[in-house]
């Protein structure tokens, strides 16, 4: 009678499980292949005695004698070491796969605080090309997407993008957005990633700005013998099969505006602008591009190691959008949605994203290491947003098929770039038991939006047909010129001495750091209004489609106000010093490890404007010291299973575009910058149950809770005779909530899920429209401030991750499924009672495939967006009054403001490793 063997390979040193070794038995009449979890069984074999015989390339060979009963039989779990040959004063190792699943499990058990860690392998055979991407996977982490549909920016808990941090090797980068601290992930080419931490408690070692937690990019290392790698690809997107990709000449556009060029005298006139920048160009169907490459080695007897890596991308993308403005009804005092304008917006974006990384490193001696760590970032868009647009406010009457059309079309060049260096040193003395490393930083991030066009005609449909197109009379056109740096040179110097004993170890570690940050902006705009000498008196500002002009460039116009807005508060100079200390303790036996102590950060920022502007603070500055304590508490049920107890306590600085006292005059309202805005003090506490059944394997159940205290939010605050839409603390928050991750492997296949459940509260001022109690007065509806509770900006209260693998041990194919799921989440807080924009749940699908062609190759292939859900956005409010308007849908019991589509993306490529 036929039996079967079972059993499970792990690699010797780490545990970890060990794939692809083969298992047979003596004479090899029957054998079989480790799978994902190191698992093995070999069918239909009768009872008897056999030699068992686990070999693999790189690990000695070795040998079980087993009896098969009658019964099933499974083996004592069979460590493989790593195969080793001394030969003289040689010694020839072989190398096994490393930064895979099983190690990022490794270090989630052993690391000091509650982390999520995506391993390089997982990152590879994902769908995802950057970092943005990437972290969606990540429990208690949603993204928010730019306007071709990629994430850009993490939400870690449902916390706004503010409230975390983003690390290079552990080093805080600058960003480049032009308003705020926060670092786009998109800019970050996923292959260069050794791994990525999504740390969700902090220690006191840690900087003290994450109240969501922080994100950290750990780059790839120089491997222990040559290593060349690369990949190249090419793919599409379906979008553009159904309509065109329209594009510009990009040699039109003018790096500075005259301002910059001649100086703030100088009278500019149209003459001074390219008119060909404002001609829209369409193009076939052209290949997205993707490469990347990676060399490294260790020279000097491997005192010095060597890595360098690049990856370029090129990439056509975009959406089809369906969008419409809203007012909120004041005549009725109902407070309800009145739709006042109907968009159909197509973006057109071209990618280009490189990155270069290089990363040196020399070992003087065992306990003295120097390394040194470079990176550029290199992101530019190019966009073109065509728009047509109908008027539902003025002159709409749907009846006679009557209404007032709008066509604008904006020109945007972006181009984005972080440059950092590290400097670091690890030393070691007295037999390891003290230590200290240093690390001297200096990062600046810049982003210029340079000749930002934008061109606006109109024309009028009476009885369903329309009339010519013709200029803008106020406002034909607009061209702006953008850029913003940050600059950063930071120091940081940690030391650690170990005590206790060998059961019983304690180490005590104190440090600190110092960063200087210097900010620039600079924003000028000009207007332009249609003019044309050469026609009649009366119809010189009536410039006609047609008659007129054909393209855009044809055009004439007049420079409203040449001066620009240099005198915006917009350009400003702005500075932050922070100054920081800590001391920590960790103290580790069999059951418990506790890692407590404290931090105290000492911020100075401030601002000044480039050009006074009457009746604004010119100058501003603020200075406050924080001390955060944080607690870390792991008890270790057993080798493979934690409980962990974390409470920490965070700040939130504001952005330097908060505190510049800005106005923005919109039609019913005037957006303003605070001075006298408070930064966020947040209490964090985190409970979570770790099991790791198998080394690539787990199971976590946790639940966060946060006490947010002076929150920055936007809303409406009274000013004197005025009210202004701004950034303000809103009194106290509460976030709280629950994460589940589960991964499993059995054999050749493998699943993931994770779920996160979030809550919060927080009350913020609206205005409310209500009915005069007067009967005799003028005005019949009022207006005025209330208080609102609501959810934090940005947050959904579901958030689900599913992933199904594949590993084809015999066949070398791996295969992935990928679907991503994101709750209703708040889009945008509305300054009016009951009219916030949510953006409707939806699901994501994507997948990934490779096949191992011989040792050396792969052929992959990545599909996203598979399902092209549309992706909508609403507010939770029904009017009748809007059925009439085009396009109009009832969704989700409320009015659906926006629709996005955004098609599939494809690639196919080749991987290589020498």
């Amino acid at each position: 009678m036929s039996q079967a063997l079972r059993g499970q390979i792990i690699f010797e040193q780490t545990g970890e499980a060990v794939t692809g070794a083969v298992i047979r038995t003596d004479g090899g009449s029957y054998h079989a292949i480790s799978g994902l979890d190191g698992s093995f069984t070999i069918k239909d074999i009768p009872p008897g005695d056999y030699q068992i015989i686990v070999s693999l390339v790189g690990f000695n060979t070795e040998i079980r004698n087993v009896k098969l009963t009658d019964n099933s039989t499974v083996l004592p779990v069979i460590e493989l070491k790593t195969g080793q040959k001394e030969l003289s004063t040689v010694i020839v190792t072989a190398d096994r796969e490393k930064n895979n699943d099983a190690q990022a499990r490794n270090l989630e058990k052993n690391a000091n605080q509650v982390m999520n860690i995506v391993s390089a392998r997982a990152i590879q055979i994902s769908p995802d090309l950057t970092v943005a991407n990437v972290i969606q996977r990540v429990s208690g982490v949603t993204v928010e997407r730019n306007n071709t549909g990629d994430g850009q920016y993490a939400l870690l808990r449902g916390m706004d993008k503010r409230y975390n941090y983003t690390l290079v090797n552990g080093v805080k980068i600058p960003s480049p957005d032009n308003k705020n601290r926060f670092v786009p992930l998109d800019i970050f080419p996923a292959e260069l990633l050794d791994r990525l931490e999504v740390t969700k408690s902090l220690t006191p070692d840690m900087e003290g700005d994450g109240i969501g937690g922080a994100v950290n990019l750990v780059m790839k290392d120089a491997p222990n013998k040559l290593l060349i790698s690369g990949n190249v690809a090419t793919g599409f997107n379906t979008l553009f099969f159904g309509r065109p990709f329209y594009t510009f000449d990009k040699s039109q556009i003018q790096t500075k505006s005259p301002y910059e060029l001649l100086g703030s005298a100088y009278p500019a006139q149209s003459r001074d602008f390219n008119p060909g920048l404002l001609d829209m160009k369409k193009i076939g169907i052209k290949p997205n591009l993707y490469g990347g490459i990676s060399i490294g080695d260790r020279f000097f007897d491997d005192k010095l190691g060597v890595l360098v890596a690049g990856s370029y991308q090129n990439s056509l993308r975009g959406s089809n959008s369906t969008y419409f403005s809203f007012n909120t009804a004041t005549s009725d005092a109902s407070n309800l949605p009145v739709l006042t304008g109907l968009d159909h917006r197509t973006f057109s974006e071209e990618q280009t994203r490189a990155g270069l990384h290089a990363k040196l490193d020399y070992r003087f001696s065992e306990n003295h290491k120097l390394q040194f760590y470079t990176a550029f970032l290199d992101f530019k868009t190019y966009q073109v947003r065509d728009e047509h647009k109908t008027d539902l406010s003025v002159g709409y009457d749907p009846e006679n098929d009557n209404y007032n059309l709008g066509y604008d079309t904006r020109f945007r060049y972006t181009h984005q770039q972080i440059f950092n260096n590290t400097l670091k040193g690890e030393h070691s003395f007295f037999n390891k038991q003290f230590e200290m490393d240093w690390s001297a930083v200096y990062s600046k991030a810049t982003n210029e939006v340079p000749d930002n066009s934008e061109v606006h005609v109109a024309s009028t449909v009476r009885n369903g047909v329309e009339n010519p197109r013709s200029v803008v009379v106020l406002g034909g056109a607009e061209r702006r010129w953008e850029h913003n740096s940050d600059e950063d040179k930071a120091g940081y110097m940690n030391f650690r001495y170990h005590l206790g004993h060998e059961n019983t170890p304690i180490v005590i570690s104190a440090g600190g750091m110092y960063r200087d940050k210097q900010r620039a902006n600079f924003f000028n705009e000009y207007q332009f209004r249609p003019l044309d000498e050469s026609k009649p008196e009366g119809t010189q500002n009536n410039l006609i489609e047609g008659t007129d002009w054909n393209n855009y460039s044809d055009i004439k116009f007049m420079v409203f106000n040449p001066l620009g807005s240099t005198g915006d508060p917009l350009n400003y100079q702005a500075s932050e010093k922070v100054a920081a200390g800590y001391l920590q303790g960790k103290i580790t036996s069999r059951r418990f490890e506790i890692l407590a102590g404290a931090r105290v950060e000492n911020t100075d920022q401030g601002y000044y404007l480039e050009h006074v502007v009457e009746g604004l603070q010119n100058e501003g500055n603020q200075k406050y010291t924080d001390v955060l304590p944080s607690v870390n508490l792991k008890y270790k049920l057993n080798g493979n299973t934690n409980l962990r107890v974390s409470y920490y306590k965070a700040i939130n600085r504001p952005s330097f575009f908060e505190i510049v006292p800005y106005r923005i005059v919109n039609e019913d309202f005037t957006e303003a910058g605070n001075p006298g805005l408070k930064h966020t003090v947040a209490h964090n506490a985190d409970i979570r149950y770790e099991i790791f059944p198998k080394p690539s394997e787990q199971f976590m159940a946790g639940v966060f809770y946060k006490k947010i205290m002076n929150p920055i939010e936007f809303g409406m605050v009274l000013q004197g005779q005025g009210s202004f839409y701004m950034p303000a603390n809103f009194g106290n928050a509460t976030n709280y909530g629950l994460e589940l991750d589960y991964t499993k492997f059995i054999y050749n296949f493998g699943i993931k899920i994770n779920y996160t459940y979030i809550n919060s509260s927080i009350t913020t001022t609206k205005l409310f429209y209500y009915d005069n109690p007067d009967p005799n007065a003028t005005e019949h509806v009022l207006v005025k401030n209330v208080n609102q509770t609501r959810r934090l900006a940005g947050q959904a209260a579901h958030v689900a991750n599913l992933i199904l693998l594949y590993k084809g041990i015999r066949s070398g194919i791996d295969a992935q499924l990928s679907l991503a799921y994101t709750g209703d989440r708040l889009y945008a807080v509305s300054r009016y009672i009951d009219n916030d924009i949510w953006e409707s749940g939806f699901v994501q699908l994507d997948a990934s495939a490779e096949k191992k062609i011989g040792g050396r190759y792969v052929v992959f292939a990545k599909a996203t967006n598979l399902l092209n859900t549309p992706v909508k956005d609403y507010v939770k409010r029904i009017n009748t009054a809007n059925s009439h308007v085009p396009d109009y849908e009832a969704f989700n019991n409320g009015t659906m403001t926006r629709s996005d589509i955004y098609g599939q993306t494809v690639m196919i490529g080749i991987r290589f490793k020498f």
